[in-house]
């Protein structure tokens, strides 16, 4: 699957030409998910599900909903922050799929130091410093995968797929041994009072998190298009040999990028922790990195496209716990519908690239 967006071979200076290529991205884009949802449509029907019903209760409790808009829009947080830490690694060339170890493992950071910090700081400096200590520690664990990849040229599919593995036991050995609460019977960190968490916004329950995710996104979006750090990841990304002969330091370059990303992953958990959850259980994996991935690619890597199909993300997930609930459809549909989109995706990228060979 390309990273770039397509475009078909016209003169974009003819107004016919513009409008081809514009159609031909929507279709692209919109596309996927039309014929994902009609797949797993087909699958309701299969199961003995009526699939309107099962939209209709998606869209409800997502965006109708008061109660679920606010949720919906404070789930977006997090995952704004893998958006962004993936748009960084998938720019540069670089598959980080580790995002999920590394926001587990700034997730529990955060919940573990921010009730400490609070005891001894004002409650503003210890979720910043909690939140800071999160990122750092998501862009230690990346070093392993960077370190082999800068200069073993190891495949850093296999290598952050393995420290992903291995950051979810790690997590959940902290949480149980080392970061404990020994005040309860449930394995899981200390709790991070209401009231000192991050604050909401405008007397409902979104969590400013949100504010922070989209600063995130917007920011990694101008600085990988506007300026001269950026178009070094991209020529990194595009060619590699041409960014040696052009002078980039590409193992030191490639270093920084699995910091970016994994550093803004670990804040993402941090940012769930402290606005959110307070603390995290034993065995608690969200796993939003895997689903993050197709929607990321979806927008073309574009962060603003971005932050419309974590929208999308956030309403298919609230929704669909709700329409699980109703309708006795399993919790885990929503991942069977990213799947589906993940492929359709993969599919019809073979399809266009196919297409565009025959033409040129």
């Amino acid at each position: 699957m390309s990273a770039e967006a397509s475009t078909i071979a016209v003169d974009p200076e003819e107004p016919a030409g513009v409008g081809r290529v514009i159609l031909h991205r929507i279709l692209l884009t919109v596309g996927p998910i039309l014929i994902a949802l009609v797949i797993a449509g087909l699958i309701l029907v299969a199961v003995g599900v009526d699939p309107l019903a099962y939209y209709g209760y998606v869209i409800e409790r997502g965006l109708l909903s008061p109660t679920g808009v606010q949720q919906t829009l404070t789930r977006m947080a997090p995952m704004l922050f893998l958006a962004a830490g993936l748009i960084v690694a998938f720019r540069a060339g670089i598959w980080n799929l580790g995002v999920d170890g590394q926001f587990l493992l700034g997730a529990v950071t955060a919940a573990a130091a921010a009730p400490l910090l609070a005891n001894a700081m004002p409650v503003w400096a210890a979720v910043v410093g909690a939140f800071v200590l999160a990122t750092v520690v998501a862009m230690i664990w990346s070093l392993v995968p960077a370190l082999l990849k800068a200069y073993h040229g190891v495949n850093e599919i296999i290598t952050t797929l393995m420290m992903t593995f291995l950051g979810v036991s790690f997590a959940n050995v902290l949480v149980k041994l080392v970061f404990l609460d020994p005040e309860t019977t449930v394995p899981q960190t200390r709790t991070l009072p209401v009231e000192d968490r991050l604050p909401r916004l405008f007397d409902t329950t979104i969590s400013s998190g949100l504010l922070l995710g989209l600063v995130a996104v917007i920011g990694v979006h101008l600085i990988m298009t506007r300026t001269a750090f950026g178009l070094k990841l991209r020529v990194v990304g595009a060619n590699p040999r041409a960014a040696v002969h052009a002078g980039l330091d590409v193992p030191w370059l490639t270093i920084a990028v699995f910091a970016i990303s994994a550093g803004l992953a670990g804040a993402g958990g941090a940012v769930d922790i402290l606005g959110v959850q307070g603390n995290v259980r034993a065995d608690w994996n969200p796993a939003y990195g895997l689903t993050v991935i197709p929607m990321v690619f979806l927008a073309r890597l574009n962060g603003f496209a971005s932050i419309a199909f974590v929208l999308l993300l956030s309403v298919l997930s609230i929704g669909g716990e709700s329409a699980a609930r109703r309708l006795g459809v399993p919790n885990h549909f929503t991942l069977v519908l990213i799947a589906i989109v993940l492929i359709v995706l993969a599919i019809v990228e073979y399809v266009d690239t196919r297409y565009l060979s025959r033409r040129r």
